[in-house]
């Protein structure tokens, strides 16, 4: 597949800083924005830039008893990914992240990965960027360091680093595995004891435990494959009132994270089918069945310990209410809807999360108060993450005597806690993420944070706390940049990403990761911009709007928490919540609240240099206002826009009239390569010089909707000399709306799918391949 460079390394626009689709073409397979969604900017920051100056500094510190300056100490973290489960994936990308904001000069991090085996790994840094865990188990042997057993991978720790960071979510991460071993052989680590792990980890375990320390419960009844009590399950079923043929219930493995294998079932013979399912997948040996409860709200809340050493002092942050919605989606019966790993971890249009939740405001102090009780009376340590649920007209199972009198009742409805998660995702966008940067933590604060409250329990480890003092950043709200601003030379810099056309998933991605890469240096101002998506899906078929149309188009000036969100669309219903009055002054009272309750704890932390995230609301623009604003600003515009107007001109030719540098190419290159079939043209006088491309045959939409399509296979496969052929836009992105078509009734299957607009093809609708996305 051909590709042109168009500033597709972040040190090409380093440099360039400081100095609707009608036509659908036919081949026997062009040209694109490049893909920076993907975390793999991992860039040596001098060798990138060159006059780039990372944050994070050595600083020289006074030793007050003999007055002597002495240069900091260098932190060894071990970050461990990877591990068995099937949350191994997630492990690879919250390590990605974790490692793209932790590294600096004053701290030296070492990356492992433990495969499904348990066989542990030192990979290199670069190595952690690969895509999956397929791609790591293909190169390991002959890339990384093998260690023989696990005694010896923790004698190397030992030997190796000052402490670990375990980032492996579900079995071995979070069952307490990894903390045993690490525990017998004396070596720090961030997190909760290995006794604790296990204990809170088992849903099952930690359901009964619950209870025990006096919350409310959901009723639950366990299945185990070595005896599967049908009778027992079925007196379950009839004591709580479930039909055996039809009620409803839930069924997830005990100890497999909080999303992996939960399902919905009916009856009991359905709910047993699902639990060997589940067994017989390897997911796990022992299933828990849950009543599923109706009318309640899911909600999670992030937990962090702002205690020091044996003291523990966890304040729960803004907790985030997961509201789902479907669209008309028939992927699922919506009655039937949880919140599952695709959901909470891909990006998808039936999820929508609110920060702070739209409850009443005592349930979400009632929240806040009883997860930081849960995790004081579960003994964690550090962070983690507690889910639940909130009734507000709770079922006659939760208003029951037993939960009279046990915490979660109160008299705005019901408060259950259904999950505790030792290792919380993170992941770019994560709730740690989204919760932390609500109250002022940027991703690289709240990270160190949570590293130098584990520090603070080892006494050999305290004599960091100078070192982090002079690393941390000040909170840097729009007034405070603007005074910086004049003190000294500060490029502005606008990231613009979203739009409407299919890519504009990628491109939210893409936008975000370099919007988090470029605040690494202290010579930057980095804004993050949307363009707003419009009314939903909308091809770039819609491309010949006038100029006026264009320009009216709405782009919204981000602040930092609103652009960690899973899709464009999430992110401008963000924006549309956060300037609505009595939401934002909501927002802004429980926020103060939570800092208040921060600082008790971290002003007592000599290494916390305090809050580094403002709470600016976001700005709406139209796009003219916009570039006018950036020309007045005197900034430099960063298109991260996938297709449509990011990559066909038009953007780049409204910011050349306005005298807005910008990166990437000119308009008529932008143009040429934006239509696959002028590329082809373009280039076809190379053909000598042994640059080919590929045979192709234009046709129009119309056409293809109200022409023969028996004549018009005839004509293509003639003219092509092929029984098969690729189709694709003529004008749009490099994977957008590709297929193989094999037949004449292949091509009326995908003018069908156009005539309808339909967002993809219908599962094996065609011969032998399905088509990726339309």
């Amino acid at each position: 597949m051909a590709s042109l460079a168009c500033g597709s390394n972040l040190s090409s626009f380093r440099n360039a800083i400081v100095g609707t689709e009608t036509r659908f073409a036919f081949s026997k397979s062009f040209i694109s924005m490049p893909d920076f969604s993907r975390s793999n900017l991992n860039f040596s920051y001098k060798q990138c830039f060159g006059v780039g100056i990372p944050r994070a500094k050595a600083e020289v510190f006074e030793d007050q008893s003999t007055g002597i300056k002495e240069k900091e100490r260098v932190l060894r973290v071990g970050l461990i990914c990877g591990g068995p489960s099937a949350e191994r994936g997630i492990s690879l990308n919250s390590a990605r992240s974790v490692l793209d904001h932790i590294q600096g000069e004053d701290l030296d991090v070492s990356c492992y990965y433990i495969n499904c085996d348990l066989k542990a790994y030192a990979i290199s840094s670069a190595q952690v960027y690969s895509n999956t865990p397929a791609d790591f188990d293909f190169k390991l042997e002959s890339l990384a360091q093998g260690f023989q057993s696990l005694s010896e991978f923790i004698q190397h720790l030992a030997d190796s680093v000052d402490i670990v960071f375990p980032v492996i979510h579900g079995r071995f991460g979070e069952d307490g595995g990894i903390q045993d071993l690490l525990e017998k052989a004396n070596i720090p680590f961030v997190g909760t004891q290995s006794h604790e792990c296990l204990r809170a980890f088992d849903k099952h375990t930690a359901s009964m435990e619950l209870n025990k320390k006096g919350f409310m419960t959901v009723p639950s009844f366990l299945l185990e494959e070595s005896k599967l009590n049908k009778d027992g399950f079925l007196k379950w079923f009839s004591s709580n009132q479930l039909d055996i043929d039809s009620g409803k219930v839930v069924v997830k493995p005990t100890r497999a994270g909080s999303s992996i294998g939960v399902t919905v079932a009916y009856g009991v013979d359905d709910s047993i089918k699902k639990a060997n399912d589940i067994i017989s997948e390897g997911i796990d040996d022992k299933v828990l069945v849950e009543l599923f409860l109706d009318g309640g709200s899911e909600f999670t809340a992030i937990v962090l310990d702002v205690g020091s050493g044996s003291d523990c002092q966890p304040v729960v942050l803004l907790p985030t209410e997961v509201e789902l919605q479907f669209h008309g989606n028939n992927e699922v019966r919506e009655e039937d809807a949880i919140f599952n790993y695709r959901r909470k971890y891909l990006p998808t249009q039936q999820v929508t999360y609110h920060t702070p939740p739209r409850f009443p405001t005592d349930i979400i102090e009632c929240i806040r108060r009883g997860a930081s009780l849960l995790f004081q009376r579960f003994g964690l340590r550090d962070f983690a993450r507690i889910d639940g649920w909130f009734f507000p007209s709770p079922t006659h199972t939760l208003s029951s005597m037993e939960n009279y009198n046990k915490f979660g009742s109160t008299e705005s409805g019901a408060i259950v806690f259904t999950d505790i998660n030792l290792i919380s995702g993170m992941e770019q966008t994560s709730f740690l993420f989204q919760q932390a940067s609500k109250v002022g933590f940027s991703h690289s604060n709240i990270l160190r944070t949570i590293i130098q409250r584990a520090c603070s329990r080892f006494p050999a480890l305290i004599s960091y706390d100078n070192a982090w003092n002079g690393s941390s950043r000040r909170l840097k709200s729009t007034q405070q940049t603007k005074a910086v601003s004049k003190c000294r030379d500060v490029q502005k810099v606008f990231v613009i990403f979203g739009g409407e056309t299919s890519e504009r998933q990628v491109s939210l991605m893409s936008g975000t990761n370099v919007w988090l890469n470029l605040q690494a240096f202290d010579d930057l101002d980095v804004t993050p911009c949307l363009v707003a998506p419009q009314n939903g899906y909308s091809s770039i078929m819609r491309h010949a709007k006038g100029d006026l149309e264009t320009q009216s188009r709405t782009v919204w000036s981000l602040p930092y928490s609103l652009v960690l969100r899973h899709t464009a669309e999430e992110v401008l219903a963000a924006c549309i919540e956060a300037i609505e009055p009595d939401r934002a002054a909501l927002t802004s009272q429980l926020r103060n609240q939570v800092m208040i309750d921060l600082m008790e704890g971290l002003n007592k932390q000599k290494w916390f240099a305090g809050f580094d995230i403002s709470d600016d609301p976001p700005i709406k623009y139209s796009l003219g206002e916009w570039i006018m604003h950036a020309k007045e600003v005197q900034a430099t515009v960063f298109i991260a826009v996938h297709g449509g107007i990011g990559e066909d001109g038009t953007l780049q030719s409204l910011l050349e009239a306005a005298g807005v540098p910008y990166t990437g190419p000119g308009v008529m290159a932008s143009k040429i390569c934006m239509d696959k079939v002028a590329t082809s043209l373009a280039l076809g006088h190379l053909r000598n010089f042994g640059i080919l491309t590929i045979h192709k045959d234009v046709r129009r939409k119309d056409e293809l909707l109200n022409a023969s399509i028996t004549d018009i296979w005839h004509d293509l496969t003639t003219n092509l000399q092929s029984n098969t052929l690729c189709v694709k836009p003529a004008r749009d992105g490099c994977s957008t709306g590709v297929a193989r078509l094999c037949s004449a009734k292949d091509l009326a299957v995908y003018a069908t799918a156009l005539q309808k607009c339909l967002l993809q093809l219908p599962s094996n609708s065609l011969s032998k391949v399905e088509l990726a996305s339309i």
